[in-house]
């Protein structure tokens, strides 16, 4: 880990991407960092209200990351960011799009169900992102009423086809198929893991070097648990859309198929139309068989043609 001046953090953060990765290791740096809290969430405050509307969600993607995964190794993130996270989702809120408020209400559910603030802060951060109007997040038991009164349930709006096909991209390269983490892992020392081989250590040279791999393997586990974890919610979030998005399908499907019902008895009734007056236009006489007479060729007689001395 690099040494820590609040100078290299606003240059990690002017290069912070909107990649996992990125937020991911940005993250750990913090994190390994964390006696300096309180400077790194100002020039995180700071350097977020001078980024680009592209860019301001990913500040709050490492804040996410950030709070959630250092909670193991004491409050300070957690407690730092309290003061500012508010402000920071109203301005991300009214510097970007629509699209840009449904990740950060994603966000404020994980915290919700996760309890990462208490309900006062959780209440202010749902007035920053939705307004007043925005119901309490529903409690289990009123989530399974309403999934058996569901005939008379609102369902939520379908998921765009570009969203859902971008949230099964983003499965594509998901923790769960890092082979690289999972052989890292899987190449800990035996003693990092067996608390009963601490017997072994004879002085303090072979302590503390074995207490930095025990730091470094907490890191990485930390860091891949927090990874399957976000992997997890992903997953349940794809499950909601796929499922909102099959209902919408079926209620499209249903109202084809009635479409196609009623044009099918449309056809039916042109073609009976069709025929009858088919029948009638045979029974009716062939003009074109008549003589070929102009009407300046017709002559009427009358009476006193037929009456004449001549």
């Amino acid at each position: 880990m690099s040494a820590f001046s609040e100078s290299a953090l606003e240059r990690k953060l002017s290069e912070l991407s909107n990649s996992q990765q990125s937020v991911q290791t940005l993250s750990l740096w913090l994190i390994h960092h964390r006696k300096h809290s309180p400077l790194i969430v100002t020039v995180w405050e700071r350097e977020l209200r001078k980024a680009k509307p592209n860019r301001k969600l990913t500040f709050l993607y490492l804040a996410n990351d950030v709070i959630q995964n250092s909670k193991r190794k004491g409050p300070e993130f957690t407690k730092d960011f309290a003061p500012v996270i508010v402000e920071a989702f109203k301005h991300v809120s009214s510097e970007t799009d629509e699209s840009c408020k449904k990740h950060l209400g994603r966000v404020l559910s994980i915290w919700e169900e996760r309890s990462v603030y208490e309900n006062d802060v959780l209440e202010q951060l749902r007035q920053a992102l939705y307004g007043e109007k925005k119901p309490r997040k529903r409690t289990y038991d009123q989530i399974k009423i309403e999934d058996n009164c569901s005939a008379q349930s609102s369902p939520g709006d379908p998921p765009q086809t570009a969203d859902l096909i971008r949230a099964l991209q983003e499965l594509e390269n998901a923790a769960c198929g890092d082979a690289a983490v999972h052989q890292r892992i899987a190449s800990l020392p035996i003693e990092v893991q067996d608390v009963s081989l601490l017997n072994r250590i004879t002085d303090k040279d072979s302590g503390e070097q074995l207490s930095k791999m025990v730091d470094d393997a907490c890191m990485l586990l930390a860091d891949y648990n927090g990874r399957l974890a976000a992997e997890i919610d992903d997953r349940k979030q794809l499950t909601r859309m796929l499922s909102d998005f099959l209902r919408c399908q079926k209620e499209v499907l249903t109202e084809k198929e009635q479409t196609l019902e009623e044009y099918k008895r449309k056809l039916t009734n042109v073609s009976l139309v069709r025929k009858e007056l088919k029948s009638r236009l045979q029974s009716l006489p062939d003009l074109s068989r008549l003589p070929n007479v102009t009407g300046s060729q017709v002559h009427l007689p009358f009476a006193g043609d037929v009456y004449s001395d001549n």
